[in-house]
């Protein structure tokens, strides 16, 4: 099995909603998003997956959430906007993004900060 990975940053702010903490206070963070693809063959030069490829579904999510409010966005108008629902976010979105390509998104992780962060796998 092979793997690569692709990281991107962004900028962005939110609130927790029924949190009871400070963090249900609007506040930003300098977000990291990882994404994994794994899978088990190469291609005919010898590439999982072109990193161009991953670097450019990442950034079309990051396009959408950079220095945004998250709350305020599809679909953290009513899921909470947090580090989990996010990795679950963007791993919808970037698996939209690579199409038919034969590797599959293993995991997304999102680092708030940088000793905190999410992951989401899909099941199955």
């Amino acid at each position: 099995m092979f793997e690569v990975s692709v990281e991107e940053t962004f900028a962005a702010g939110h609130a927790l909603r029924n949190y009871k903490g400070k963090c249900e206070n609007v506040h930003g963070h300098n977000y990291r998003v990882q994404v994994t693809v794994e899978g088990a063959e190469l291609d005919s030069i010898g590439l999982l997956v072109d990193f161009g490829a991953i670097k450019k579904a990442i950034r079309g999510v990051v396009e959408r959430v950079d220095h945004q409010f998250l709350n305020d966005l599809e679909p953290f108008e009513v899921a909470n906007p947090s580090a989990e629902n996010l990795a679950r976010y963007f791993y919808d979105e970037i698996l939209r993004g690579l199409g038919t390509s034969p590797a599959r998104i293993r995991e997304v992780r999102i680092w708030e900060t940088d000793t905190t962060s999410a992951t989401y796998r899909p099941t199955a």
